[in-house]
């Protein structure tokens, strides 16, 4: 009997960490896999010692790069793979990736590093981002899930202080689309085939995101959209992605980013169908 190792994050105190844990080590289960949730700090990652456990995989739900990455080195597979979790939690770095294979997304420009104690103000480099993005647009840290740290900045003092509050940060500034303005779609892919989707729509917050107050219903997507899904996650690596789509000039779809680790309970609920089940047998399928 395989077994696996379904991974979260011991510090978020959010039932819904454990939920989405849960969830995965149930289809494990189902698929005749004996799973073992496992909080991240109960891995001691001893580098003198060898690991007395060894699961035959492990579902890897968190960010914690460095057990990831500690895990696959000990020769056990992580899906999604480290380096794919590493691209996609920082999103300066997605946005790089997505953008050298071409994958349609709002326009953006990568702030540049500036120390925490040190300032490019005067240098013409902000008035030069402004003068290009004009207003609204968006900054967006490269650290964040569930909309947080993302911010519609809509003047130009706004703009200024936000730049000035973010040095030393990873960020991102991004064209304002207003046309997806409280919508977008969430699609969750399985080793390239999408499996389930939802529409996410908000009345009070420029965001979709149902942690933000957002309501979600299932939707037909079209092929453009599907496609656009798809190759966003295949630019990453991500085996397993909810890839979030933006609404363009006429409905052109857009990518607004790719999640390695995305939340699969709200698409549950929303479409009946548990993206856990087609994990499990994607991994099983690749391991046999």
């Amino acid at each position: 009997m395989k077994s696996c190792w379904v991974i979260y994050n011991g510090s978020l105190t959010s039932d819904k960490f454990r939920d989405q844990a849960e969830l995965l080590a149930d289809a494990a289960e189902r698929a005749g896999v004996r799973a073992e949730l496992k909080r991240n700090y109960e891995v001691m990652m001893n580098l003198n010692e060898n690991l007395t456990e060894r699961p035959d995989f492990v579902v890897f739900l968190d960010k914690d790069i460095l057990l990831a990455t500690y895990l696959k080195n000990a020769g056990i597979p992580v899906f999604n793979d480290p380096e794919v979790i590493e691209t996609c939690d920082n999103k300066a770095k997605q946005y790089i990736q997505l953008a050298k294979n071409e994958v349609a997304m709002p326009l953006t420009i990568i702030a540049p590093k500036v120390y925490p104690k040190f300032t490019i103000e005067g240098s013409g480099y902000y008035e030069g981002v402004h003068e290009k993005l004009g207003l609204p647009m968006i900054i967006k840290e490269g650290h964040g899930s569930f909309g947080m740290k993302v911010y519609l900045i809509e003047t130009e003092e706004a703009f200024f202080t936000k730049v000035d509050e973010l040095r030393g940060v990873d960020y991102v500034f991004q064209e304002f689309i207003e046309t997806s303005r409280g919508r977008d779609i969430r699609v969750n892919i399985v080793g390239g085939e999408i499996v389930a989707a939802m529409h996410r729509s908000s009345e009070t917050d420029f965001r979709a995101n149902i942690t933000n107050g957002g309501v979600a219903s299932i939707i037909e997507l079209t092929a453009e959209q599907k496609e656009l899904a798809i190759r966003a996650a295949e630019a990453v690596g991500a085996e397993f992605a909810g890839v979030d789509l933006l609404y363009g000039d006429n409905e052109k779809p857009l990518v607004c980013e790719v999640n390695a680790a995305a939340h699969i309970r709200n698409i549950y609920n929303v479409t009946g169908i548990n993206v856990a089940d087609k994990m499990i047998e994607y991994i099983l399928g690749k391991l046999s």
